[in-house]
């Protein structure tokens, strides 16, 4: 069972090196206890390897998505997962459309960031909670009309775009994606808070 989606257009270009990114932050933080992390396409083509643009992009930066297989998104692969990142708004609002279930913990991942490093001050990062807590405090923070930010929900997409454009995507998605791990886990989460 995925505990964390990611998910994209294609799946070709923004989610695997996205999926990389948390993969990576979270098991440098939580080792073995890290959640699975997988990614999909809303009309992507299975079997679909990412572009070499991307994998190029992500391996600059430390992440190695050369063995990236595409997978069509399902309604199943929602109701699996525990928590849904979207590049975009509009794959929000696709994965709310295939799953009614999914919509309270489904974000674009900049917007679940906002979300997490606005919550009150008594549930930080380092309280003794899991980050199925945090992702449920988001959901709630939303709920009640905490940050947003409607202008700067998405990591544009780079297919067909020139190189430097893949490469700032990556950029962006190393910086987002840290971002994410220390408002779910924070800097110090061990085995025993996931129990």
């Amino acid at each position: 069972m995925a505990s964390i989606l990611v998910v994209c257009t294609g799946n070709i270009c923004r989610s695997p090196v996205g999926e990389r990114f948390i993969q990576r932050g979270l098991a440098e933080v939580m080792g073995a206890a890290a959640p699975d992390v997988v990614s999909a396409g809303t009309i992507a083509r299975d079997g679909a390897s990412a572009t070499p643009e991307a994998v190029a992009a992500g391996a600059e930066r430390g992440v190695d998505a050369s063995d990236h297989v595409a997978s069509l998104l399902t309604p199943h692969m929602l109701d699996e997962a525990e928590l849904v990142v979207t590049m975009a708004a509009e794959h929000r609002e696709v994965a709310a459309g295939l799953s009614h279930e999914v919509a309270r913990r489904t974000f674009t991942l900049k917007e679940l960031v906002r979300l997490l490093e606005d919550l009150p001050a008594a549930a930080p990062p380092a309280a003794p909670a899991t980050w199925r807590d945090r992702v449920a405090a988001a959901a709630a923070h939303r709920a009640a009309g905490g940050a947003r930010n409607a202008h700067d929900e998405d990591v544009a997409d780079p297919l067909g775009m020139s190189f430097e454009t893949y490469q700032a995507m990556a950029w962006e998605l190393e910086g987002w994606s840290a971002r994410l791990v220390r408002g779910l886990v924070g800097d110090r989460v061990t085995a025993e808070t996931e129990a």
